[in-house]
């Protein structure tokens, strides 16, 4: 979701080496006609089925709201509120995070945005050392959109970075998944996404994954593999996850400058977000 750096790409098979130049890769078509399973020998160890209405479970996310003065990265134009409804709510069984046209000016971090918006995370509350993670959602669009569902390694520090699922507001139905890493004798921050097309994400319920083990960070699609990595340097530590709509983007392809084709209210609908990981018993 921070987006700084230089793209590289992997090869789809187990322990593949990274490759050092640009590739673009074509969209991979979803399907959804093989049963539902979570990765062999993982149980489920944290879970949010959003089932009780009203602000998300305080003890299970928190709010991030700690760059909303000075501007939040790749020129997004969206305040991050805390705590209020008309951003992030229960309903109806899920969460809502909705993006609305409106300047917050008498809040005391507001940093002159043109739109209030929601992030939460589970930093400080609950963090995972591999494992596996998913979220069921539907992904909004339109121009300036940014929805994402992402992971941050627990210490604060960027990279390591895992984007589980990312969607690009200009180009309905056409997603990113993408590992972030610092190369140590260098500093270089180097990326690996994939792109892929699941046609009625807009629309309908789908599932995004992520299988991060030793070796490797395995992307699921409703709960199908679709790409894979060889794990690269830093990530051994423990990573907390992340929600948030952002509007507006300079860096990242497809997301678009916010401007007067915009929606005025856009929503990220959520159905469940859950953690796995081994079953040791």
């Amino acid at each position: 979701m921070i987006w700084r750096g230089v793209l590289v790409a992997a090869l789809l098979l187990p322990g593949a080496a990274l490759a050092q130049t640009e590739v673009h890769r074509p969209p991979i078509t979803a399907g959804t006609d093989e049963p539902l399973a979570v990765p062999a020998g993982y149980k489920m160890v944290w879970s949010d089925e959003f089932d009780k209405p009203g602000l998300p479970d305080p003890k299970k996310w928190g709010w991030d709201t700690a760059r909303n003065k000075q501007g939040w990265h790749n020129n997004e134009k969206q305040y991050y509120a805390a705590k209020r409804r008309e951003n992030v709510r229960v309903e109806g069984g899920r969460l809502i995070v909705e993006a609305r046209q409106e300047r917050l000016a008498d809040k005391a971090d507001f940093g002159g945005q043109d739109y209030a918006s929601g992030k939460i995370v589970t930093q400080g509350l609950a963090d995972w050392r591999y494992g596996y993670f998913e979220i069921r959602a539907k992904v909004p669009v339109g121009t300036g959109v940014w929805p994402a569902f992402w992971m941050l390694a627990d210490d604060g520090g960027w990279p390591p970075e895992v984007d589980i699922m990312e969607g690009r507001g200009q180009r309905p139905g056409d997603l990113v998944m993408t590992t972030h890493w610092r190369i140590p004798e260098t500093q270089r921050v180097e990326r690996c996404g994939f792109d892929f097309r699941v046609a009625d994400a807009p629309t309908a319920f789908h599932n995004y994954g992520a299988l991060w083990q030793p070796d490797r960070i395995t992307y699921f699609i409703d709960r199908r593999p679709v790409s894979e990595i060889k794990v690269p340097v830093g990530f051994n530590d423990p990573m907390y996850m992340i929600v948030n709509l952002a509007m507006g983007s300079k860096t990242f392809e497809g997301v678009g400058f916010v401007d007067g084709e915009s929606p005025n209210i856009v929503a990220f609908e959520i159905d469940r977000i859950s953690a796995y990981q081994i079953d040791e018993r």
